[in-house]
Formats: structure tokens, sequence, C-alpha cells
């Protein structure tokens, strides 16, 4: 298969981080919100920082692109883009969660389990939207 265009890799991402950026959107600010102040209540600040935050998400669906959506086009199967999807989200709120959970005395195990999970799912699907929307820009 040829290499993937500059053009699709730009649809891929901005496909991406706009379906992850919607979709944490309301997990965060709206589902999650209350769960999260009952855990950590004084952990955490009024206020987000947002140049991490920004940066984040900027990486993180970088790392979308390549490890899922690349080779997802490459094979030219959306499952393979939501598979490595949900295992790249895995492992990366995995990190954080489990890190979190094994140095941080009061850390719940529950909003480690939730973390995770939401990872996988958020990271699936929003490599299968960059998916389509870049194999849909490749024809």
């Amino acid at each position: 298969m040829p290499a993937q265009r500059p053009l699709q890799l730009a649809i891929a991402y901005g496909a991406t981080l706009c379906v992850f950026l919607a979709i944490d959107a309301l997990w965060l600010a709206v589902l999650m919100k209350p769960v999260y102040a009952a855990a950590l209540g004084p952990l955490l600040a009024d206020t987000p920082r947002w140049a991490p935050a920004v940066l984040f998400y900027l990486l993180y669906v970088a790392g979308l692109v390549v490890f899922a959506i690349l080779p997802g086009l490459r094979a030219r199967r959306g499952r393979t883009a939501a598979a490595l999807g949900a295992l790249l989200g895995l492992l990366a709120y995995g990190t954080y969660d489990l890190s979190n959970y094994a140095t941080l005395r009061d850390w719940p195990l529950a909003l480690t389990a939730i973390d995770m999970v939401w990872g996988s799912v958020l990271s699936a699907v929003s490599a299968t939207a960059g998916y389509l929307a870049a194999s849909r820009s490749g024809r």
C-alpha cells in the first residue's frame, strides 16, 4: 500500500482531535465532574491548567494517528484502528491511573478502573472517526 498523503494524515488528525475533544469535554465537564469532586475533592484545581491540557490532547491524538489510524489505513481495516486505539487508551490511561493508585494514599481503585475503561473506549471511538475521515479522503 502506498504511503499516506499529508492531506490524508491532516484529515485523520483533525477528525480525531475534534471527536476526542468533544466527547472528553462532555465526559469531564458533565458526566464525571461530580465523581471526580467526590473522589479527589481538595486535589482538584479550581480551574484547569490549560497549557498542559492542550499539550496532552495534541500529543495524544498524534499518538492515535501514528499507532492506531495509520496501521488501520495500511491494513484498510477500521477494526484495526479501533482495536489499536483501544489498546493505546488502555496503556496510556492505565499508566496514569495505576501509577496514581500505586503512589497516592487515597487514590480510589474504582476511579482507576473507570478511567482505564474510558481511555480505551474514547480512544477506540476517536481512532475510528479519524480512520473513517482519512479513508474517505484517500479515495
